[in-house]
């Protein structure tokens, strides 16, 4: 005789709700940027409008993407300013915020544009290390193509303000300083950066409306 095993019939579990962004949790910030997209800059020394082409590096301009709809930019500090070469930036005012993303890095995207002046791109600290810090190149540093520096955007709007960006402090603030105590520590030491009052996406422009084509005239 052979006894068979009942199999009980159980219903597959509700699938979980996805998590709602979250500035804290990196895991949940990973949405697919569009082809193309703009974000504004409202900065200290003007606006700064930046074009984004997702196929020049996908992983870059979606890791963009969602750092600007979170708010991180909010009180970013271009901390590292150096005249003709570039200003970088992304450490979060918070620092539970830099905390947060210190380690969330994606992987590297290949070279296909180059590090012309206004093109913006990821610093890195060797390979597949990107996280949040940036830069955007004030002249036309090609070396940087070789080395893995992959651009992602342009200023297209606003150049002329990020030449103002405040350059006086050279390297001097210090990034693990920045990471640890956020906008309290530039403050008090480096009170003269410029920073990001604010970052957000630059809606498209509508559509036009459609007219109706002008209707033949009848032959009589």
């Amino acid at each position: 005789m052979i006894c068979g095993a009942a199999i009980a019939q159980t219903k597959s579990a509700p699938k979980a709700a996805p998590a709602k962004p979250n500035l804290l949790d990196p895991s949940t910030l990973t949405r697919t940027a569009p082809a193309t997209y703009k974000v504004k800059f409202v900065t200290t020394k003007g606006d700064v409008i930046i074009e984004v082409t997702r196929a020049w590096a996908p992983r870059g301009a979606d890791r963009f993407y969602n750092l600007v709809r979170a708010g991180f930019f909010t009180d970013a500090t271009f901390f590292r300013v150096l005249p003709g070469f570039m200003a970088q930036f992304g450490i979060s005012a918070r620092p539970d915020v830099a905390r947060a993303w210190d380690s969330a890095k994606i992987q590297d995207d290949p070279v296909k544009q180059s590090n012309k002046r206004g093109m913006i791109t990821f610093a890195t600290a060797g390979p597949n290390t990107r996280t949040t810090q940036l830069f955007i190149n004030f002249g036309d540093n090609t070396q940087l193509d070789a080395q893995g520096f992959a651009p992602f955007g342009q200023v297209v709007e606003g150049m002329e303000n990020v030449d103002k960006i405040f350059s006086g402090y050279g390297e001097q603030p210090d990034q693990g300083r920045i990471t640890a105590q956020g906008k309290a520590y530039l403050d008090r030491s480096f009170p003269k950066l410029d920073k990001i009052i604010s970052a957000s996406i630059v809606p498209a422009a509508p559509a036009a409306p459609k007219t109706a084509a002008p209707k033949s005239p009848n032959a009589k």
